[in-house]
């Protein structure tokens, strides 16, 4: 771990500060039910779900991809902003941070859109400022570091080791290696699994909780 605090944190949203798994769940299962495919068990959808819409839907649905979308964000629409939770100790974190000075973003792959709403809603705009980036809102969605450089635009930060990228799936530990920052898995998948052999995290913790005692820990040494 870093012994000083960061200059920036960039932040994952899905099962990173938020638990929205069911809520996707239930949307891609409707999704695929529609479009006349097997459904997915949880595990399959927390394992397959990955890159952003605009780069998975034609793979799994190919030239019907954007009536796909269509179904899967009516679906999610209709629930996300009543079932979207924070996660334990995320809000402590974001707050620990922001006292601190450190700049705080999102990168997140899925629908800007959808991610700002559900900020406003969890009021946690205070914190990111507007500084959210979902899915298409750069050229190019995570892995590619486009929205790193957008998550940090007009700041005067750099990507660097000093800025930390926080998520809990290869994508995010690999966006945030090319862009040359300090990577940090959250939650239960093993930094050992395949997914992460060609990019492995610089550390990892399997709860936001453990996390948040890492960094009092660094702020009380400062």
């Amino acid at each position: 771990m870093p012994d000083r605090m960061p200059k920036a944190v960039l932040f994952d949203w899905d099962g990173t500060l938020v638990n929205s798994w069911p809520i996707i769940h239930e949307s891609m299962n409707r999704t695929l039910e529609a479009m006349g495919h097997p459904v997915w068990t949880m595990e399959e959808t927390t394992t397959r779900v990955r890159k952003s819409l605009r780069e998975a839907f034609p793979e799994l649905f190919g030239d019907r991809w954007e009536d796909a979308r269509d179904i899967f964000y009516g679906a999610y629409r209709e629930v996300h902003l009543e079932r979207v939770e924070k996660i334990d100790g995320a809000d402590e974190m974001l707050a620990l941070l922001q006292a601190h000075g450190s700049h705080l973003g999102v990168v997140s792959n899925k629908s800007g859109g959808h991610l700002r709403a559900e900020s406003e809603k969890l009021g946690w705009d205070r914190f990111f400022e507007g500084f959210l980036v979902g899915a298409t809102d750069a050229a190019r969605d995570k892995p590619a570091t486009d929205p790193i450089y957008m998550a940090l635009e007009g700041t005067g930060i750099d990507p660097h080791p000093d800025v930390w990228f926080v998520g809990d799936t290869w994508v995010d530990i690999a966006c945030g290696r090319a862009a040359n920052c300090h990577t940090i898995l959250i939650g239960d998948n093993d930094p050992k699994d395949e997914e992460f052999r060609e990019h492995p995290p610089h550390e990892n913790y399997f709860t936001v909780q453990a996390f948040l005692e890492v960094v009092r820990g660094i702020q009380r040494s400062i």
